[in-house]
């Protein structure tokens, strides 16, 4: 680490031995100054996967009326690949865990992409929180999209019951998204699955295009370990007075459940989602911050908000994650 100039000898050198004990805990210090700023810090805004959780997702759980179509529809319309005589999925750690699965049920990608090769698609957008992939399958023109259960069922009119195909219903719906606060409420992350299917190419691949008018097929659900070491590290934090803030893209009863796991929050009503500081000012951004300790659903720039929110207050923030969207923050 730099030396900054001007300062007097002896904090260089206490700083330095912070540097070089914090070194041996792999932590990498570029400034010298930051490590006297972590030690004020008074608010630890925490993105959850791969932080708070081992990232190491397993589907546990789903809710189909055709096994094999769900997790055929999940590994077809994701990126992670399965290499030649490597039994498990490389790739993002969500999509690896479906097509793992695919492959416990006995539908393995590497046979599925040959039989219905990828001709087009609309990859994952934060925003729209889903993801479609076009195939083409035994003469047959077939879309596949997974995303968001709640999002993802405003985009469908019909639902696959058994080989039947019925018009989806606001009971049906309501149905589903109540199967799916149960599997969120046990900490569970759900994905839900549909289809499509055409007579002709689709004129382009824009998501407009493509995600409507879709047949639900059904939901896995996927649990992601909590790292066995941060509930003593959360404890630890509240003792040195530091409150901790989780920040996630999950749905906000999966972040509930996990909040309440790791002794974040004890009550739903200390939990928010990205739709509500969508609707909130600035102003009314800096009032509420006090009262919430889990954000749900939030995109990178609720991240920045959150963070800037708390700056406001005077309070000492960092920010930690491991991913791309953390950095801005």
């Amino acid at each position: 680490a730099a030396i900054p100039e001007g300062l007097p000898a002896v904090v260089t050198i206490v700083l330095s031995i912070g540097v070089t004990s914090m070194s041996k805990r792999n932590a990498l210090i570029r400034k010298l100054t930051a490590v006297e700023t972590l030690g004020c810090t008074q608010v630890i805004c925490s993105d959850k996967t791969g932080t708070l959780t081992q990232n190491r997702m397993t589907v546990v759980d789903k809710s189909t009326s055709d096994i094999k179509l769900l997790a055929k529809a999940m590994a077809l319309c994701s990126d992670a690949e399965v290499k030649d005589g490597d039994d498990k999925a490389t790739g993002e750690p969500t999509e690896c865990a479906l097509v793992n699965y695919a492959t416990e049920v006995g539908t393995p990608k590497s046979i599925l992409q040959k039989e219905a090769p990828r001709i087009g698609e609309a990859p994952f957008d934060s925003g729209r929180k889903m993801m479609s992939t076009v195939h083409r399958e035994n003469g047959k023109i077939i879309q596949y999209t997974k995303g968001a259960c709640e999002i993802l069922l405003e985009k469908c009119t019909g639902y696959l019951d058994g080989e039947t195909v019925v018009p989806m219903t606001d009971e049906i719906r309501s149905r589903i998204l109540n199967e799916n606060k149960g599997f969120a409420d046990r900490a569970l992350r759900v994905l839900g699955a549909a289809y499509k299917e055409y007579d002709n190419m689709p004129s382009d691949f824009e998501p407009e295009t493509l995600e409507n008018n879709l047949i639900f097929i059904g939901v896995a659900c996927m649990m992601d370990p909590c790292r066995p070491e941060v509930l003593a590290a959360i404890n630890e934090c509240r003792e040195a007075g530091i409150r901790p803030v989780m920040i996630t893209g999950d749905h906000k009863d999966t972040a509930v459940a996990i909040g309440k796991e790791l002794g974040i929050i004890k009550d739903a009503s200390e939990a928010i989602t990205g739709a509500d500081l969508e609707n909130m000012s600035d102003d009314e951004l800096y009032d509420a911050v006090l009262k919430y300790s889990v954000y749900a659903r939030v995109q990178p720039e609720h991240k920045t908000r959150i963070v800037k929110a708390w700056k406001a207050h005077g309070m000492v923030t960092a920010m930690t994650g491991d991913g791309v969207n953390d950095a801005p923050s």
